[in-house]
Parts: structure tokens; C-alpha cells; sequence
């Protein structure tokens, strides 16, 4: 599937482009099925929106749940001063998350087969599991930023296996937001760790070593269907979308069953409800 260069492009940069890995047809089937959950989905259910500021003081039962369900979470800037969406629903949603690879066929479908199980064998991973699913909208105006971070603060495991799966629904640009990374900062040591005890969550803070900045930060701009894959520890970001136009993706976060995975990570599977792999 990858090539000797593409994988040494990998352990150089820490994160690997592969164009044309999905479909318009795989694309437009995930993109229907997310519509029609944001459909169905009553806002009266929860006004739970998702921001990485602050985020300790933002993380609710509804966000806890969402472990192992589909819940939509609202974008930061959804809401208006009266309390009320301030556009309709579809364009107010930031993402769905976090299960959806195991409990809804369509996103299943997407999240599995040959293609990807040899990708991740190719990139070191034994046994892969896969914790979370999210589908990202990166609405037009209001497509929240998604401060530095490390995938790795959230996925812990021993020794550090979390690897991301990234795809591009639409066309990433600088306009609507699209990934910035550090190339090679994989190799840097994981700066804070997200850690659940029961119903709290709390950051600690691992490293004063400071996030990256333009002079050291690459934009990863890609065109619908590609597929970037990168290491736990590599620095990545994305600015607010301000743009008229959306910036659909959506994401699977992996670690090697091989691996020591953490009882303090948020999200924990029991028996009745096992991780799985790409197969």
C-alpha cells in the first residue's frame, strides 16, 4: 500500500499524505448518513458544545457518554446572546462523535476494510484498536478553532502507539480551516495528559516546551478523499473557519492492542462492548 519513501517520509515528519484513498461515492455516503443523524438529532437533548479552550471546565456526562454513542456536540459560536442557533441546525453542529464506527453500518463500512488494515500494518501497528470516531464539520463562518495539541494526551498507551486517520471529506485549505503540523515533531515529548477519574476529567500538564508557531508549523492543505495519517505525539492544529464554505472530515484514533493502553484515558471498553480493529 505505502512505499519505502512514503514511509520514510513518515518517520521523518511524523504524519504521511496518501491522495485519492476514499471515494466520491464512499464520501457522499458518509456525508448523507452524518446529515440524517444531524436530522434526527433534538437539540432539547443537550446544548453541549465543543471547544478545546478551557476544555476541563466544558466536559459534561453527555460528552462522557458519547464514549460509547453518537452524540452531536454545537459549535462554540452556535448560539447567539438570546440563547437561540443562530443558523439552522445543519450548519450549527461541530461534530459527531465518538462511536459511531461500531454502532451505525454506514460509518462502519467507512472505518474498516483491507485498505486500511494494511496501512496500519505498514505504520507499526500490531494489533489495531480503534477508540474513537469523529465526524468534523468545520462549519462556514463559525468552524471553531482546534488548539495545538497531541493526540497522545487523550490516547496514552506504553509505549506510545495512538495513531490518527484523518480523511478529508471536502477540500482542506488555508480559507476554511484545514490542518497545520509540526514536521518531526513527533519526536518531542507529549507536553499534557487528559486524565478521567470516574466522572471528572482533568489536563496535567507534562512539558513547559512551547507549542510550535509559523516559523516551525506546515499547512497540510489536501483535497477531498485523501487520507493523512500521523503519529501521537506530532503537534497538530487547525485556525477557525471563517470561509462560506465547510470543511467536512472525519477521524479514527487507533492504538497497538500490543501496547499498554491507560485505565485513566476517557475512553474505556468493557467486555459488552469490545474495541476493534480494521478488520
Amino acid at each position: 500500500m505505502l512505499n519505502q519513501e512514503q514511509l520514510d517520509r513518515y518517520q521523518q515528519d511524523g504524519y504521511i499524505v496518501i491522495p485519492d484513498f476514499k471515494s466520491p461515492e464512499q464520501i457522499a455516503a458518509l456525508r448523507q448518513r452524518a446529515a440524517e443523524i444531524v436530522d434526527a438529532f433534538d437539540p432539547a437533548q443537550s446544548r453541549s458544545i465543543f471547544t478545546t479552550r478551557e476544555q476541563d471546565k466544558h466536559i459534561d456526562h453527555y460528552f462522557l457518554d458519547s464514549a460509547t454513542r453518537m452524540h452531536c456536540f454545537f459549535e462554540e459560536e452556535a448560539f447567539g446572546a438570546d440563547g437561540q442557533l443562530r443558523q439552522a441546525k445543519a450548519l450549527s453542529i461541530n461534530k459527531i462523535g465518538h462511536a459511531m464506527h461500531d454502532l451505525d453500518p454506514v460509518f462502519s463500512a467507512f472505518s474498516r476494510g483491507p485498505e486500511l488494515a494494511a496501512v496500519a500494518r505498514q505504520l507499526g501497528l500490531q494489533k489495531p484498536e480503534i477508540w474513537q470516531s469523529m465526524y468534523i464539520f468545520k462549519q462556514p463562518g463559525i468552524g471553531g478553532e482546534v488548539r495545538w495539541h497531541q493526540d497522545a494526551t487523550y490516547f496514552e498507551t506504553d509505549p506510545v502507539t495512538v495513531t490518527t486517520f484523518w480523511f478529508a471529506l471536502e477540500d482542506a485549505s488555508l480559507e476554511n480551516g484545514c490542518l497545520w503540523a509540526e514536521p518531526g515533531g513527533h519526536r518531542t515529548p507529549l507536553r499534557e495528559r487528559f486524565v478521567r477519574e470516574g466522572d471528572h476529567v482533568r489536563t496535567e500538564k507534562l512539558s513547559d516546551l512551547p507549542w510550535p508557531d509559523d516559523s516551525t508549523a506546515v499547512p497540510l492543505e489536501v483535497r477531498a478523499g485523501s487520507l493523512v495519517c500521523f503519529h501521537g505525539l506530532l503537534p497538530h492544529y487547525s485556525a477557525p473557519n471563517r470561509s462560506p464554505v465547510s470543511r467536512h472530515a472525519y477521524t479514527l484514533h487507533v492504538t497497538d492492542g500490543a501496547s499498554q493502553y491507560s485505565p485513566a484515558n476517557w475512553i474505556q471498553r468493557g467486555a459488552e462492548f469490545p474495541v476493534r480493529g480494521f478488520e
